[in-house]
């Protein structure tokens, strides 16, 4: 049977053969060119346009930096099938009192907390039937911040309405209230006539100004005036202080354009590596550094770096003349500051420069330099493998011993560091990285920049001053996007690889957390938020809903998130995103549309609480919404 069918086939000729591989051929053609024009090489590249936020009335008068937003992208928005879950949620205002809502650093939660060791003004996280499943408000009257630098000075009194600290620093020039703004004339308890003056006498010992220093750690900051006039030297300074008495005061930093986060020091280590700052200073921020064996100064000698200096001006430094201003003792300061003395040679520091009202010293360059003294002897040295591993890990009486170098100088000067190979690199410090590695994460992100700032060219400008990294890897992203109008704070997910110690080398700032909690800011600090495979990296760890919520929560309204992950997380986050007031546009990979990973970009509308916990809307859209 089956000869018999074989021979009632008729023959294939050669000119069958020829149509056939024409037709073929034609067809792989096609396809190519049209893969070659949708890839964005061609001549299908489309424009996206963001249309303007309306402004309420009250924001006419400030300069509208949102209006006329264009998107120009190389690729088309495009159309990705929806997943069964999760549904939409339409998610209400939270009401008006929870406007400066800060989830992990509440009072009511705070004075279950015992006052030692100041553990009540940690970090203390709502359990998961207490988050709150809403959106924060802005108050009534908010309005878009002033650019930099005059936001440096200058802060809408409706942004942040709290006038305490005007009251309370009268004496001292930290901030005055003036018609409908907060003026900042720069000063602080321990330098009222200015920062400038006194930075410019910590400039006679320390080489703030040639690029040695750039990452600075201000302990107990106030509103951040040192860290603003630091700025002008080009160091950039990672200040905190507590949510206390003192209400705002790291809110009206950040308003101002200056990092800062709520935090404390007390029982648990600070979310920083070791060897992460050039220089820390302590201005009248009164932290009992006696106490505790000397447990607070070891701290801040465990994130100074190998020849990094120390400053104290305030308590007890120049007690002769304000014993009596302070109400304390001659004797009881005089052995306040021998201690101090005692603690700081067990650490390795030198003292360099004592007059007035300041004192600095030097933390030695390395182990060899470090000669054990009989005070030193009897100091425990810190154990452990991993001495990065410090979230949410209790505070030692220890000392972080030296790493062991070759010479005394590793860290380039700034701006040169930015980009060279980071020591904990090239020792093999950081797994998973390498130079050549570490090399092409700097090309990549410098295109992927390039990118954005293709799809939003108001990105490096001032309206996006405070920028966040959500999953900052190596740096790549804040060093490409380096740029005097704007910071980065690099976050390194608790659950990510260990490369906060890159950051910190290239001369960036950056800090530790956890993404299933609340970060440790108030509402509305940060105009662009970054988020690299974040959703990928917590899936089934966390609520995507509770991270969209806490980034909803700390962007200012008008603000801009990019968020680049698998297609599959983008679309859940937009089906959450559109409950959220959030309008969005899902797009290609910069490579291509055959890439998994796409880019979604997404701001957030412009809305304030109204009389009553009323909502008072004024929408924006984003043309094209898929």
């Amino acid at each position: 049977m089956m000869m018999a069918s074989s021979k009632n086939t008729p023959p294939v000729n050669n000119r069958t053969r020829i149509s056939i591989t024409i037709v073929t051929g034609l067809c792989c053609f096609f396809y190519l060119l049209g893969a070659w024009q949708r890839n964005g090489f061609g001549k299908g590249g489309g424009v996206i346009t963001l249309e303007a936020v309306t402004k309420q009335a009250q924001c006419t008068n400030t300069t509208d930096i949102v209006a006329n937003l264009d998107f120009e992208p190389h690729h088309k928005t495009i159309k990705i099938p929806h997943r069964a879950n999760p549904k939409p949620i339409m998610f209400k205002p939270c009401d008006v009192k929870f406007k400066d809502y800060t989830p992990c650093h509440e009072q009511k939660r705070a004075m279950r907390f015992p006052r030692e060791n100041m553990v009540y003004r940690e970090r203390h996280c709502p359990p998961e039937n207490e988050k709150l499943r809403c959106l924060i408000p802005a108050p009534k009257g908010y309005t878009t911040p002033f650019p930099w630098p005059k936001s440096r000075d200058y802060v809408h009194y409706a942004n942040v309405p709290f006038k305490t600290l005007t009251v309370a620093k009268a004496g001292q020039n930290w901030v005055k209230f003036q018609g409908d703004v907060f003026k900042f004339p720069g000063g602080g308890t321990m330098f009222p006539q200015g920062a400038d003056a006194y930075i410019e006498t910590l400039a006679k010992v320390i080489p703030i100004k040639d690029g040695l220093v750039r990452t600075a750690l201000d302990t107990g900051c106030g509103v951040a005036s040192w860290g603003a006039y630091m700025l002008k030297k080009n160091v950039l300074t990672m200040s905190f202080a507590p949510r206390d008495v003192h209400e705002a005061q790291v809110q009206f930093a950040l308003e101002r354009g200056v990092p800062a986060i709520i935090g404390v020091l007390g029982s648990i280590r600070l979310p920083y590596p070791p060897r992460a700052f050039d220089m820390a200073q302590c201005s009248r921020c009164l932290i009992p550094w006696t106490s505790n064996e000397g447990m607070y100064l070891m701290e801040v000698d465990r994130v100074l770096r190998p020849g990094g200096y120390w400053v104290l001006s305030g308590p007890p430094i120049n007690w002769k003349t304000y014993y009596k201003t302070w109400k304390r003792s001659k004797k009881e300061l005089k052995a306040e500051q021998k201690r101090i003395e005692e603690i700081a040679e067990s650490l390795c520091w030198e003292k360099k420069y004592e007059k007035g009202d300041i004192a600095i010293w030097r933390k030695k360059t390395n182990d060899r330099s470090c000669r054990m003294s009989s005070s030193s002897s009897s100091v425990k040295t810190c154990k452990g493998k991993d001495t990065d591993d410090i979230w949410n890990k209790t505070m030692e009486v220890c000392v972080t011993p030296f790493p062991k170098v070759s010479s005394d100088v590793e860290v380039k000067k700034f701006p040169e560091r930015l980009f060279s190979v980071p020591p904990c690199v090239t020792k093999g410090l950081v797994e998973g990285v390498n130079v050549e590695s570490y090399q092409e994460d700097n090309k990549l992100w410098k295109k992927r920049v390039s990118n954005y700032k293709r799809i939003n060219r108001l990105i490096g400008s001032s309206r996006y001053r405070n920028v966040m990294d959500m999953n900052a890897g190596l740096g790549g992203f804040a060093a490409a996007l380096e740029s005097s109008e704007s910071w980065v704070m690099n976050v390194v997910p608790t659950i990510a690889k260990n490369s906060l110690s890159v950051v910190f080398e290239r001369g960036l700032i950056g800090i530790y957390h956890d993404w299933c909690e609340g970060f440790s800011t108030y509402p509305r600090t940060y105009d662009l938020i970054h988020a690299n495979n974040v959703f990928s990296l917590y899936q089934n760890r966390c609520n995507v809903e509770d991270i969209l919520l806490e980034m909803d929560r700390i962007l200012r309204p008008e603000g801009t998130v990019i968020l680049r992950d698998e297609v599959d997380a983008l679309n859940d986050v937009r089906k959450i995103a559109k409950g959220m007031r959030w309008d969005t546009k899902l797009m290609d990979h910069e490579d291509g549309p055959l890439v998994p990973e796409k880019i979604l970009v997404a701001v957030k509308q412009y809305w304030v609480a109204g009389d009553g916990g009323n909502v008072r809307n004024s929408t924006s859209t984003l043309s094209g919404e898929e």
